[in-house]
C-alpha cells in the first residue's frame, strides 16, 4: 500500500482549516485549481470524499473530520518539534498552558511550580474565556487548560476534565470587619459582601447558605474575577466569599483575616486537556501532584 503524500495532507489541512478554497489559494500564492488537485489526489489515496459543497461553501464530510483530526496531531506535533529545537539545537521542551481569565493567579502558580526556573522548560501561558481556551486545546497549540468551570460532556468531544483541588471558601475581610460580629449571621448582617456572579456555582452556594441563615447581605460588589475580588478585599469594601488561596500572600501578612466560620462551601479546581496520541510528558507529573495533594 503507497504512503500518503503529506504534502496533498497539508493543502487539505489547510483548506479545512479556512474553509475557504480561494482564501487558500490567495495565502499560498496558488491557483484554485492547483490547490483542488491535491486535495482530489489525496481524496484517491483515501478513496472518500474529504469535502462537500454546500452552495459556495466547502464542508467536511465524516471522512473529512477523521482526516482533519489526523492532520492536526500530525502537524501539530511537527510544530511542537520546530519550537522544541529552535532556539539553539538542544532539546527543550515546552508547556503552553491556558487559564481563565477569572482564575486566581496564586493557584495557577501553585499548579505550575516544579517546572518554574527550570533551565530546558519553556512555559507559554495565555489567558482567555473558555470557548477560546478550549478551541486552543482542539487545535493543539495548549496543553492544557486551568479552570474553575468544566466543558460541558458532549459525546463528540475529546477533552477530559482532571479535578486538581478542592478548595474550601471563606468570609475573608479586613482584621476590622471580621473581628468584629460574633455568629456568621451576624457578621453578613453587618457589612456589606463581594460576592462571584450569578454564573458561578460558588453564587448559588452562598446564596442558598444565606437564605438558610434568613439574612439579605448588602452587596457591595459582584465579581467574576478573583483578582478583582482580591483587591476589593484588600481595599475594605467590603467582606469578600473565596477561597483563601486567592489572597493567602494577605492573609501571611495579616492585611486580611478568615473568618473563623466554617462557611461549608468549596470551589473545584480543574485541569482540561484533549485525548492525544503524544500527550506533552511535562504534564503526568503535574496532574499527579495536584491529585495526590
Amino acid at each position: 500500500m503507497a504512503d500518503i503524500n503529506y504534502n496533498h495532507l497539508r493543502y487539505f489541512w489547510q483548506v479545512a482549516h479556512d474553509g475557504n478554497l480561494t482564501r487558500t489559494a490567495q495565502r499560498l500564492n496558488l491557483s484554485q485549481s492547483a490547490v483542488s488537485v491535491q486535495i482530489r489526489k489525496l481524496e484517491d489515496r483515501l478513496g472518500h470524499a474529504l469535502f462537500e459543497r454546500r452552495g459556495r461553501q466547502l464542508h467536511l464530510t465524516e471522512a473529512g473530520r477523521i482526516t482533519l483530526d489526523h492532520a492536526d496531531t500530525i502537524f501539530g506535533a511537527g510544530q511542537d518539534l520546530v519550537a522544541t529545537l529552535a532556539r539553539t539545537g538542544t532539546p527543550r521542551q515546552v508547556l503552553r498552558v491556558g487559564a481563565l481569565a477569572t482564575l486566581s493567579r496564586n493557584f495557577q502558580i501553585e499548579f505550575l511550580r516544579p517546572l518554574l526556573g527550570q533551565p530546558d522548560i519553556e512555559l507559554v501561558l495565555r489567558s482567555g474565556t473558555l470557548a477560546e481556551l478550549l478551541q486552543g486545546l482542539e487545535t493543539l497549540s495548549l496543553d492544557v487548560v486551568l479552570t474553575s468551570r468544566v466543558p460541558a460532556p458532549d459525546a463528540m468531544s475529546r477533552f477530559v476534565a482532571h479535578t486538581l483541588s478542592e478548595q474550601p471558601v471563606s468570609v475573608v475581610g479586613t482584621p476590622a470587619r471580621v473581628g468584629g460580629a460574633g455568629d456568621l449571621r451576624a457578621l453578613l448582617a453587618a457589612h456589606p459582601v463581594i460576592v462571584p456572579t450569578s454564573e458561578s456555582p460558588l453564587r448559588a452556594g452562598f446564596d442558598m447558605l444565606c437564605a438558610r441563615l434568613e439574612v439579605e447581605p448588602v452587596l457591595a460588589a459582584e465579581v467574576d474575577d478573583m483578582a478583582m475580588m482580591r483587591l476589593l478585599a484588600r481595599e475594605d469594601i467590603g467582606l469578600a466569599v473565596l477561597p483563601p488561596i486567592v489572597v493567602k500572600n494577605e492573609l501571611a501578612s495579616g492585611l486580611l483575616r478568615e473568618a473563623a466560620h466554617d462557611i461549608g462551601l468549596s470551589e473545584n479546581f480543574h485541569a482540561v486537556t484533549v485525548r492525544r496520541q503524544f500527550p506533552n510528558p511535562l504534564l503526568a507529573p503535574l496532574l499527579a501532584r495536584r491529585q495526590e495533594g
